[in-house]
């Protein structure tokens, strides 16, 4: 994750940056990190949070407690989380809003939407909460992509989704094509379950460089057969997985394109730009766990 440096920070606040290096030895807060080359990157919202209290108490060590005990900034997860708990969609639309005036669509996704879904998802008993995040969460990706440039890359992806609908993997899935879209590339998310003779038109149309295989729900079976169509088309393109998405464990050789949207683009660009899949993650040998459905790579051989 981004941070912000030491004097973007102090302006932030309104103070010098000796004062607010003061502050971090005096109070531990705000708490940076630091990078590689010994730099201060501090933490968007708790810049937030601090500056809010600062506005509130007018006394630092009265807004540090205060920045403490709320713990998250204006646009977090919790107060999105909140939003769904009470079930105001207005609140979460003014979320975002803050989000994107401070971060890209792409961290405003990975920082604030998806975190925020997979704590209503970690929650038992709370199943309308969730399902209104869910759809609202759906409804904002998708207006999310509606507005996205055309492509300015020729290279096509598609991919195939194996998730059930108002699913947490599903709400990835759909982060992932706005990303690669709003990477210029030219994309289609399909269903895994088509059959294999509905889908060849569409093979054909966006004529893909690159498979992704997400979702983490489809079977070996079905896996196989829409490899198979793939190549009976006659494309030469690679397959790659999402967030483990393919329904072995162990050692199967689909090169990963890693965990969240960013990641992803990133390594599918590698590939692309370089043409070698070593760019790309290759899957572990084993996996930390599996998922429901999910055989040994073993038994395929």
């Amino acid at each position: 994750m981004s941070g912000i440096r030491t004097n973007a920070a102090a302006e932030l606040l309104g103070v010098s940056p000796n004062t607010l290096r003061s502050w971090e030895r005096r109070f531990g807060y705000p708490k940076p990190r630091r990078t590689q080359g010994g730099h201060r990157q501090y933490d968007l919202t708790e810049l937030e949070s601090l500056r809010r209290a600062l506005l509130e108490t007018h006394n630092i060590s009265s807004a540090i407690e205060l920045a403490r005990q709320r713990g998250e900034g204006p646009s977090s997860p919790a107060r999105l989380l909140d939003a769904f708990d009470h079930f105001d969609e207005g609140v979460a639309d003014r979320i975002l809003e803050e989000s994107l005036a401070v971060r890209s669509v792409e961290r405003s996704v990975e920082e604030v939407l998806l975190p925020a879904l997979e704590l209503a998802y970690e929650r038992e008993g709370r199943d309308a909460e969730r399902e209104l995040g869910s759809r609202w969460a759906t409804g904002w990706l998708h207006a999310a992509r509606r507005v996205v440039a055309p492509a300015t890359r020729p290279q096509g992806v598609l991919l195939f989704d194996s998730s059930p609908r108002l699913d947490l993997e599903s709400l990835h899935v759909q982060a992932l094509e706005l990303a690669l879209r709003r990477a210029g590339f030219r994309t289609l998310l399909l269903a895994f379950d088509l059959p294999p003779e509905r889908i060849v038109r569409a093979i054909r149309a966006i004529d893909p460089t690159a498979f992704v295989f997400c979702g983490g729900e489809a079977t070996l079976e079905v896996v196989g057969r829409l490899v198979y169509t793939v190549r009976q088309v006659g494309s030469a393109g690679p397959v790659f997985e999402y967030r483990e998405s393919m329904p072995v464990t162990g050692e199967h050789g689909i090169p990963s394109l890693g965990t969240v949207p960013s990641e992803a683009v990133e390594r599918l660009k590698a590939y692309v730009d370089s043409g070698r899949l070593e760019q790309v993650v290759v899957a572990p040998e084993v996996e930390p766990a599996a998922r429901p459905g999910r055989v040994p790579a073993a038994a395929n051989s």
